[in-house]
């Protein structure tokens, strides 16, 4: 038995021990010698990954199994059920009354990350969902989602997965503790190369159409409407009606744990430029974003890349005493006057990755703790995203109204 899984099992049965004491459980809450049945919503690409995280961890012996899988595209519901054995179901509000279903994972398009998380919450469900929380367009749904989270005790992971590096909540500890004085100025980023459009997502079947095998409606959800498109479909991170390119593709996973390490609430106003530079096909969503994001708090946060080249940047926070740089063995503090050698370092305590995440996620359903991307810090993470795809897209200053917790552009 792994220390991780010994872990979970003694966690798990502490809490449960806890529970009956108190008097009952809640509804999210199973015995710790039953297994937490896992249900697939939205079984593309990135599912697979999660889907083989699941197995893994069973064979490892942690009580999960994927029971049950839902997509609106009959060859990627079969293809899921045959690689898991899960029970399929074309609408994921089916396979939410299964009783057998106990958490979800959501890897559908991004505008339904947010209402079919809701969904799950509402139906007793914990949740571990892909990034971004929400379509860049759905600042209601996210608050909502926030409220309901909180007030139904759900957990709910965001499947940021470098959040689950431990030198991110070591540098809030340093920060919080004074290591870099007052905080002024933090730098981070995703540098890549390569379009997801033409190359990246493939059309699976050029002569695919709505019918009973492809649920176009169901698709559109609660954006536009649209006359059906193989390409819309199949890749829909070049269309802003379901993605926004870098910010929502790729800066969650950096910028959460420059948020957990700064402890950052909402921003008090974004600015972003930027636009569709190099990859000029029928691609609407940019391929480079810069979000330059101030805090009432009296620092910067700048989010920077591109998908243009993959050269990338230091990830740091320039602070009235140091600089805090996630370099060496996990952290280097240098003295602020810029000299080049660093006046400490810190050894990362422990690395993580998806499969941490998903642990960490499963620790925590047991025990009812906040995970380490939760819906709160995902709120506060993306309003500043949603602010900055705002600003590139209005050519304005994004202003957040924080009394009524909204943005005005």
């Amino acid at each position: 038995m792994s220390p991780t899984r010994r872990e979970f099992i003694r966690t798990a049965s502490a809490t449960a021990a806890g529970l009956a004491l108190a008097g009952g459980a809640s509804a999210q809450t199973t015995s710790p010698n039953e297994r937490l049945g896992v249900g697939c919503i939205g079984c593309g690409g990135r599912m697979g990954a999660h889907m083989g995280i699941v197995k893994a961890l069973q064979n490892e012996g942690f009580p999960v199994e994927i029971v049950a899988v839902s997509d609106i595209y009959t060859p990627r519901i079969e293809a899921a059920a045959k690689n898991t054995g899960g029970k399929p179901y074309r609408d994921h509000r089916e396979l939410l009354a299964d009783p057998r279903v106990d958490v979800v994972c959501i890897a559908s398009p991004d505008r339904h990350h947010g209402p079919q998380a809701i969904d799950a919450v509402l139906a007793g469900k914990d949740v571990l969902v892909e990034k971004p929380l929400v379509h860049w367009s759905q600042f209601d749904v996210v608050k909502r989602l926030t409220k309901l989270v909180e007030d139904k005790g759900a957990v709910l992971q965001c499947g940021t997965q470098y959040a689950a590096d431990s030198v991110w909540r070591q540098a809030r500890q340093l920060i919080k503790d004074g290591a870099i004085g007052k905080p002024i100025f933090a730098q981070c980023g995703y540098f890549r190369q390569g379009d997801w459009g033409e190359r990246g997502m493939p059309i699976l079947d050029p002569n695919a159409k709505p019918g009973p095998d492809l649920n176009w409606e169901a698709f559109l959800g609660d954006g536009p409407k649209r006359d059906f498109s193989v390409s819309r479909f199949f890749r829909w991170r070049m269309y802003l009606d379901y993605a926004g390119g870098p910010p929502t593709d790729l800066y969650p996973h950096f910028f959460t744990p420059m948020a957990i390490a700064l402890d950052c609430k909402f921003p008090t106003r974004v600015s972003a430029g930027g636009g569709k530079l190099f990859y000029n096909h029928e691609r609407e969503v940019p391929d480079t974003v810069n979000i330059v994001a101030d805090y009432p708090e009296g620092y910067t946060v700048a989010i920077l890349g591109t998908q243009v080249n993959a050269r990338g940047m230091e990830t740091c926070v320039r602070g009235s005493e140091a600089t805090l740089c996630f370099s060496g063995p996990g952290i280097q503090l240098f003295s602020a006057d810029g000299k080049a050698e660093p006046i400490r370092e810190v050894p990362r305590e422990k690395p993580g990755d998806a499969r941490e995440m998903w642990v960490n996620f499963l620790e925590c359903v047991k025990s009812r703790e906040k995970p380490w991307s939760d819906c709160r810090t995902q709120y506060y993470v993306q309003t500043a995203i949603n602010m900055g795809e705002l600003s590139l897209f209005e050519g304005k200053t994004a202003h957040f109204d924080a009394e009524r917790e909204r943005i005005v552009i």
